[in-house]
């Protein structure tokens, strides 16, 4: 045996591969020496540039919304109301909104997030300027009784949910900069209580008290996670209840709509302001485990009213039964728990604003998507929220793309840093 397989024997940190200089020259030895040290092939990172399952998961909604809302509209034009209106009118309407998101999503992407945080009040003050254009006659338009949209040609748009976007970085943006005063309850958190009651009075003209409970969710959210004084959060958790039992014990809409929650299979109840509810849970009750079937909803002929809208989960369970509602719950959770950790990550790298506006869209996201939900399956009282990303609406999917846009961004530039790069 010579010296050489002595020494070095070929299964041993693979050193036999160059020990001829002469073949590869001191380039190859010198490759071969580092794998030999290491123990395994040097290669450059794969880090992705954006988080694609995140991306994935946002499209997945919006083409399984696509679907349910031509499914969930198809048979409206049989009806009065909708009878000078096509059998794919809102399918097209819906088409022409997706494209409008995607297209804005991909450009607020490439806005700094610095930007956002710079402009917030800016954008926050520009907002609450719309709630008040859309309070003014002739400016806003009127739909079943509500005053929420202005008109803009191709589509209806609502400031109510821009107002979301503009609280969740109003509110991280505020956070931040009011950091050394959030356990004091005059500079920390009162100026933060006059802005939402400010928000909410304009909301409540509307009126639309479900957008005005995401706002205050998402700010005082915000908040919470930004430090603020534990019993504050307390004392502020105790009004905000009490003042949803005042505006409830108030109006005698919304304390027949609690009634009628309490009960919906009374007989007053169920044909009246149950009956949404009532056939909501029908419609679950039908879909069993698998569903009916793609287009197989006997809910959404004309006995659920707003099926494509508010009650388009209901219409899922029902085609798609309790495999689909997990599916869909999934890619929910999936969403907010991604937005958590890129907030997260966000904050270890000493970037508070950017954290906590991350975890603003998670708190909003989530949280919509929850109450959508629970109202369809009868665990919470009725309420005009859409389902984020999959209910009909324009303006609705516009402002969660720029949401998720921004959320890709802050994970985009977080990642820059990770690989020792500058902003």
């Amino acid at each position: 045996m010579s010296l050489k397989e002595k020494l070095f024997p070929e299964n041993r940190l693979g050193l036999g591969r160059f020990w001829n200089f002469s073949r590869g020259g001191i380039d190859n030895f010198r490759t071969g020496l580092r794998d030999a040290v290491s123990g395994v092939e040097q290669t450059r990172s794969r880090m992705m540039e954006y988080d694609q399952l995140l991306v994935w998961a946002v499209l997945s909604l919006m083409l399984i919304g696509l679907v349910m809302v031509y499914s969930a509209s198809i048979t409206l034009a049989d009806g009065p109301k909708y009878a000078n209106y096509s059998s794919n009118f809102f399918l097209i309407r819906h088409i022409i909104s997706l494209v409008i998101a995607i297209a804005v999503g991909i450009w607020a992407f490439k806005i700094p997030t610095k930007v956002w945080d710079r402009y917030s009040p800016v954008v926050f003050g520009f907002t609450v300027l719309l709630l008040i254009a859309v309070l003014i006659p002739g400016v806003g338009k009127g739909v079943n009784g509500a005053k929420r949209w202005i008109p803009l040609g191709v589509m209806n748009f609502q400031p109510s949910e821009l107002m979301k976007f503009a609280a969740v970085i109003f509110a991280a943006s505020y956070t931040v900069q009011r950091q050394e005063y959030l356990h004091s309850f005059s500079k920390g958190m009162l100026p933060m209580g006059i802005a939402v009651a400010l928000v909410g009075g304009l909301l409540m003209k509307e009126p639309d008290m479900g957008a005005f409970v995401v706002v205050a969710l998402i700010a005082f959210g915000i908040l919470f996670l930004g430090g603020i004084n534990a019993k504050l959060f307390g004392g502020l958790i105790v009004v905000g209840l009490l003042s949803g039992a005042a505006m409830i014990a108030l109006s005698p809409f919304r304390r027949g709509r609690m009634l009628a929650f309490m009960d919906p299979w009374q007989v007053d109840n169920a044909a009246n302001k149950g009956y949404q509810l009532t056939h909501s849970l029908m419609a679950f009750g039908r879909g069993e485990w698998f569903g009916t079937g793609l287009g197989g909803s006997v809910e959404k002929l004309h006995y659920l009213p707003e099926a494509h809208t508010d009650f388009i989960m209901a219409v899922i369970g029902e085609e798609l039964g309790f495999i689909g509602v997990v599916v869909m719950i999934f890619l929910f959770y999936w969403i907010v728990r991604r937005a958590f950790m890129i907030g997260r990550t966000a904050l270890q790298l000493d970037r508070s604003f950017a954290g906590l506006a991350a975890k603003g869209v998670a708190i909003w996201i989530g949280w919509q998507a929850f109450i959508n939900m629970g109202v369809n399956l009868g665990l919470l009282p009725t309420k005009g929220l859409t389902l984020p990303l999959v209910s009909y609406g324009g303006s609705g999917i516009l402002m969660n793309a720029v949401a998720i846009a921004m959320l890709l961004r802050i994970d985009y530039e977080n990642r820059i840093l990770m690989r020792g790069g500058k902003l």
